[in-house]
């Protein structure tokens, strides 16, 4: 009967003694030390949880609910590897990791993903459909390599998987991701005044002030081709009943409110906000570049395990070359990105003190693409072999400029100018609003152990407007088909 139950019960890992199967990874415990520190900030196991990304500090938080039925901060993760520029993602290819508000449900976590664990992040969301955004099979995984995906080592994903899992298990039925480009704070929105996609960014800002400064889940949804935030029904005057609001991203907006003490903070943080960008500016901070010639990043803790030395290609790309000498110890707790196209250490500013995971990460093969409940491969090769494979050559010795760097060889595509950002708070029916964005043009590279069939290419698109509705988008399975069978199993 023993083996008969174990037979059936595939996922249960109590019957699979291989610690690598899908079965183990995705049920393994949280540590000892995470159930006392849930303890500890009175958050409950089973309570929800809440991801924010943060790319250029290329930082995950998890939050989660505690007994005040708000959420506050449980733990940073930093970022193994992300791709792209900062922007959101726009077309299938373009390498960029998506930037907005999405929503997980239990469909959309992957035990049998070829990067240890997974869950796709739920692009494109109905707002970027409505912008006609093409992608697919955008995931926070492992194995620290990324085309168009966040990448954590092996051991953090294990860690915000099981997290995740045990919220399902106590009732939550989604979970949000909120994916930003940088910390909506008034220095970031000053050096990053000149980009184009400033407009989309102050969207997602007014989004970021909501839960900062109510710390709850805002509500997402979207009208007119934009993001709306935590809207209310307007309350009838003649029968005191509040009508039902129905929102299409491509129709016009209903007549609807914010809260009107919510509206009111949310009006005078942006006010200071402001009125603070505007005095960094006055000062003289300095505006980053919109293109960067890096592809995405990798945060500090991690770069400084491998020693890099950053060099630019012939086509501007800046990439750190792994020293070869660097101490052998320091693979035993770091998957470096494959292939090596990596930010500057120097990137974003760390608000925090962080120190990276240490999974015993092994040299995995070239990797697949990320398709739900497909078998995991078998680890081979050798880290070197994966760090300095396809390797391009080298180009020839150049001036280097004094920051380090070979000169860059081509200028940086312009983008349109993007179109002024509606904030609403109290809203009537209005025509529609018709967003205007204009496609980067792709640049062909050859394409290496394509993630999601992400070809390497990047752009630089001006997404103007407002973001979201986070609808789920490949939900593949249910939440009772994907985790009711497991729950008397794990308590």
């Amino acid at each position: 009967m023993a083996s008969a139950a174990c037979a059936v019960s595939l996922w249960l890992a109590g019957c699979d003694t291989d610690s690598s199967s899908p079965a183990a990874k995705s049920m393994k415990p949280l540590s000892p030390q995470m159930l006392s520190e849930l303890e500890r900030r009175n958050m409950p196991k089973e309570s929800p949880i809440l991801v924010r990304l943060f790319k250029e500090e290329s930082e995950v938080e998890v939050w989660k609910q505690d007994t005040s039925g708000r959420f506050a901060l449980l733990k940073a993760y930093p970022i193994c590897r992300w791709s792209g520029e900062l922007g959101p993602k726009t077309r299938e290819g373009d390498r960029q990791a998506p930037e907005g508000f999405y929503t997980i449900n239990p469909g959309q976590m992957n035990p049998n993903s070829h990067y240890y664990l997974s869950f796709d992040i739920g692009y494109p969301n109905a707002y970027d459909k409505v912008h006609g955004f093409t992608g697919s099979n955008l995931m926070v995984h492992g194995d620290c390599s990324s085309r168009g995906c966040y990448a954590m080592t092996d051991e953090q994903i294990s860690e915000i998987y099981g997290l995740a899992r045990e919220s399902f298990f106590g009732g939550q039925r989604s979970f949000q991701v909120q994916a930003y480009p940088f910390r909506m704070t008034p220095l970031n929105m000053a050096r990053h005044r000149n980009n184009p996609n400033m407009a989309f960014w102050k969207a997602l800002k007014v989004g970021n002030d909501h839960f900062e400064l109510t710390h709850l889940e805002p509500k997402v949804d979207f009208c007119e081709k934009h993001y709306v935030f935590d809207a209310e029904p307007l309350a009838n005057a003649v029968d005191g009943s509040s009508p039902s609001l129905s929102f299409n991203p491509a129709g016009r907006c209903p007549a609807y409110q914010v809260s009107p003490a919510l509206a009111a903070e949310v009006a005078e943080k942006t006010k200071q906000d402001e009125a603070k960008t505007a005095e960094l500016i006055s000062q003289g901070t300095a505006a980053a570049p919109v293109r960067t010639g890096t592809d995405g990043g990798t945060h500090p803790v991690f770069l400084a395990k491998l020693h890099p030395h950053l060099i630019r290609d012939a086509d501007g790309t800046v990439r750190a070359v792994v020293e070869p000498n660097a101490p052998a110890s320091i693979f035993d707790t770091f998957n470096p990105p494959h292939p090596p196209q990596v930010a500057e250490a120097t990137t974003g500013s760390v608000t925090r003190s962080l120190a990276p995971s240490s999974p015993a990460a092994a040299a995995k093969p070239p990797q697949q693409p990320e398709q739900p409940q497909q078998p995991q491969q078998a680890d081979a090769g050798s880290l070197f072999t994966r760090l300095f494979r396809s390797e391009p050559a080298q180009p020839a010795p150049a001036q280097k400029s004094e920051n380090g760097l070979e000169p860059a060889k081509s200028a940086s595509p312009k983008a349109a100018p993007p179109a002024p950002t509606p904030k609403p708070v109290v809203h009537a029916p209005a025509p529609s609003a018709a967003a205007n964005t204009t496609p980067a043009k792709p640049q062909q590279k050859p394409q290496e152990d394509a993630q999601a069939n992400e070809s390497p290419v990047r752009s630089a698109n001006n997404t103007s407007g407002l973001l979201n509705g986070a609808q789920p988008v490949v939900p593949t399975g249910t939440f009772d088909s994907r985790w009711s069978g497991l729950r008397d199993s794990t308590q």
